[in-house]
């Protein structure tokens, strides 16, 4: 992942499954394509040559490039394949463009993603067929919206770069341009054009620029540029509302209209735009209902798909839930609430018919029963699907970390095992392994056979991969290298260290030096540089 990241657990899911209620217009799981949609034609690309290709092609036929990363298994990969790219006028529009999907779990497509700095899953980004940028979409965003700005890319629009510049420098914009730099995915930016330091502090200066007369923004981007802004203020630490911005927000709020055409922000930075606009919970308490009735209407809004009403919800648990410690397990929420929550999830799992749609709510939907103390229903709606699943170890993983948050170590233990043991994919692997041997480490540290036994497996798939060192993959091995120096800080796991050490050394020799690849795998063990992104 990570660049500027939204708050929203949407962004904490990566799962995909599939359970009872609509499986036989699914017919058997391997029904469910790999391919994003099986009316546009994906160029399937996992190495340097196969985009080059595809730029070549771009080239030759005079169009943009749009660029899919994902991952089979993701949720929020799940959701495009079931709100966007299924769309009819997606797909005529998709003849305008060059659509290359990647694969994060292809062998080696892990150095593409360096190459275009993506790691989160989705990343979608438009590219003028020399290469540069013209923008990254929102995933979060409707899919109408994403279709407009898909739109606006194609018709000429500049590299975002050089728009940002000329925003921040005082030059004139377009509306489309401040419309698309309002919509621009600062969340898979990979601090490209923003560190996650700055990310507040230069939304609210377009949000500035966008509102000064003569600019030709609409009222609605400089709207959606200042609840950005909000949103990635880390509780108020990046910026600091003043009165006139909380009378903006409560003016935007009031406006049914405005609120509807924000609904992606509003029902994903609910809670991080209440601690912005307030720091005591006295003053937070009329935020908290001016942002509930609004919630409410997007959470009964047929025109959102159920994950984005989902989304709705979630934020009003997580308001009630606003004044406890993060960790709280059994928080006191409303019973009115808790009811709603029971009663939209049910209806939820009854009425979902297409397996993609499936696969992006049923997760989140589990951890939202857990953020609202509902542990036993999250528990048994996870379950439920394992037998059903297509993918059923990221389930497993998501219940794990449920027994683990629970305390029951065993139980957290013998998932995160089957996870690992039933991934499938050369980064998902790496990334499942590197999460099963932190729990290890942490909830059962003097089982050192079972430790070293996960590591050195780690290590040999490593060496089977040639982007183990890049992105997503290098980053889990780093984490589990940390997790091995922290099992070993006092020494006493030496020994154990050595013959790790000497497996590594082995691999390391095989790693290519581009891009310092090697120096990271040396230093895997130790002080060494971190992963590539």
């Amino acid at each position: 992942m990570r660049s500027m990241r939204s708050t929203s657990p949407r962004n904490f899911l990566a799962s995909a499954l599939v359970v009872s209620i609509g499986w036989a217009a699914l017919g058997a799981p391997a029904a469910l394509a790999a391919t994003p949609s099986t009316q546009v034609a994906w160029v399937p690309a996992a190495t340097p040559a196969e985009v080059e290709r595809a730029f070549g092609r771009a080239r030759g036929e005079g169009k943009p490039l749009l660029l899919y990363w994902g991952a089979t298994w993701c949720p929020p990969c799940n959701q495009l394949k079931a709100t966007l790219f299924n769309r009819q006028d997606f797909a005529a529009l998709s003849r305008s463009f060059v659509a290359v999907h990647v694969d994060g779990d292809r062998p080696g497509a892990q150095k593409l993603g360096q190459q275009f700095k993506v790691s989160g899953y989705p990343t979608l980004v438009l590219l003028r067929p020399d290469g540069r940028e013209i923008t990254r979409l929102p995933g979060e965003a409707e899919a109408a919206q994403v279709m407009e700005l898909l739109r606006l890319g194609l018709a000429g629009g500049r590299p975002a770069d050089e728009v940002l510049r000329d925003a921040r420098s005082g030059r004139s914009l377009g509306a489309a341009e401040w419309r698309m730099l309002a919509f621009y995915s600062w969340e898979t930016d990979d601090e490209q054009l923003l560190t996650d330091a700055d990310a507040a502090g230069i939304l609210a200066e377009l949000a500035i620029a966008a509102s000064r007369n003569g600019s030709a923004a609409a009222p609605e981007t400089v709207a959606r540029l200042w609840l950005r802004a909000l949103a990635a203020s880390d509780e108020g630490k990046g910026l600091k509302a003043d009165e006139p911005l909380r009378a903006r927000v409560r003016a935007l709020l009031a406006d049914a209209a405005q609120a509807r055409a924000l609904a992606d922000v509003i029902a994903n930075g609910a809670p991080a735009m209440v601690r912005a606009l307030a720091d005591t919970p006295e003053a937070r308490a009329p935020w908290l209902q001016a942002f509930d009735p609004v919630l409410r209407t997007l959470q009964a809004d047929p025109g959102l798909s159920r994950a984005d009403r989902l989304a709705a919800l979630a934020s009003r648990v997580e308001l009630a839930r606003l004044e406890l410690p993060r960790a709280e397990l059994q928080p006191a929420l409303p019973a009115a609430l808790v009811a709603e929550l029971r009663e939209h999830v049910e209806a939820a799992d009854r009425g979902i018919g297409d397996g993609y749609e499936r696969q992006a709510v049923i997760p989140y939907a589990a951890y939202v029963l857990e953020r609202a103390g509902l542990w036993d229903e999250a528990r048994a709606l996870l379950q439920a699907n394992l037998a059903r699943s297509v993918w059923p170890y990221y389930l497993m993983s998501q219940l794990g970390g449920l027994e683990r948050r629970l305390g029951r170590k065993d139980e957290a233990l013998r998932w995160y095992a089957q996870a690992f043991e039933k991934s499938q994919g050369p980064a998902t692997r790496l990334q499942w392994g590197a999460g099963y041997l932190r729990a290890l480490v942490d909830l059962a540290p003097a089982q050192g056979a079972r430790i070293e036994a996960t590591a050195r497996q780690l290590l040999a798939e490593a060496g089977q991969d040639s982007g183990a060192f890049y992105k997503r993959s290098g980053r889990s091995l780093q984490r589990a290298g940390r997790a091995l120096q922290d099992w070993n800080k006092d020494g006493r796991e030496a020994a154990r260290m050595k013959r790790l050490g000497a497996q590594l050394q082995t691999l390391c020799r095989r790693v290519e030096a581009a891009d310092g690849q090697q120096e990271r795998c040396r230093g895997l063990l130790g002080a060494g540089p971190k992963a590539a992104g």
